[in-house]
């Protein structure tokens, strides 16, 4: 049986997703944030870093979404949910895998800690907080994120799909960065395109088992 090691409100829901589309058996061992909204020092007996996904298989401890979903494929027959090998659609595949959390994301984190920064600080410090966090986005860190939500627009403009014309595990691994994207960098533009993908996405029967196994993906599956 295999185990995920779920932190609510955390990026663990795709690994739930995958292994629904993969038609495994695995049971779930939920674990809740911190006042400070921080994972607690029990996931540390799991992995040392104490950060959520991971998993658990036949005495192995797998950690990383990126490394828990090559694992899964690889291990459980999941070629259904990846491109043919030395194929264009394969090289835009690996390149969605590893992108979702190499560059998305980090930006992603960046823009949510400068929006919460002010908030954190004492009173009298919260305009100079402000400031700094206004200064950081707008000239750092929008402009980037208006770059990679084109870049998403004309990707599935062209095929409907991350990597190719049909579903892999690329749009489970970039469905997080997206839905957290639309509702930090979204404002006033046309997003019809990335909608249109989530809805494709989350009408997945196995997408709605995940939900109901490890509730909902940090509140975005309602935007």
């Amino acid at each position: 049986m295999i185990t995920v090691h779920y932190l609510e409100k955390s990026r663990a829901h795709r690994a739930l997703w995958l292994l629904e589309e993969l038609g495994l058996d695995y049971e779930v061992k939920t674990y809740r944030r911190t006042k400070d909204f921080r994972a607690p020092e029990s996931l540390k007996a799991v992995h040392p870093l104490g950060k959520s996904p991971v998993i658990e298989d036949d005495g192995r401890v797998v950690a990383e979404s990126g490394a828990i979903t090559e694992y899964l494929v690889e291990r459980y027959g999941g070629e259904g949910l990846r491109p043919a090998a030395d194929t264009e659609e394969r090289l835009r595949y690996t390149y969605w895998m590893h992108y979702a959390e190499g560059s998305a994301m980090p930006l992603l984190v960046m823009k949510l800690i400068f929006s919460r920064l002010p908030a954190q600080m004492p009173f009298v410090l919260r305009p100079v907080a402000r400031m700094i966090s206004g200064g950081v986005n707008g000239k750092l860190i929008d402009p980037q994120l208006a770059d990679h939500l084109a870049l998403w627009k004309t990707e599935l403009a062209r095929d409907g799909y991350f990597a190719g014309k049909e579903f892999s595990a690329a749009d489970i691994a970039m469905s997080f960065p997206v839905e957290a994207g639309l509702t930090r960098i979204a404002d006033g533009q046309d997003v019809a395109v990335l909608r249109r993908w989530l809805e494709a996405i989350r009408a997945r029967p196995a997408y709605k088992r995940a939900i109901t196994r490890g509730g909902d993906t940090y509140g975005y599956s309602k935007t």
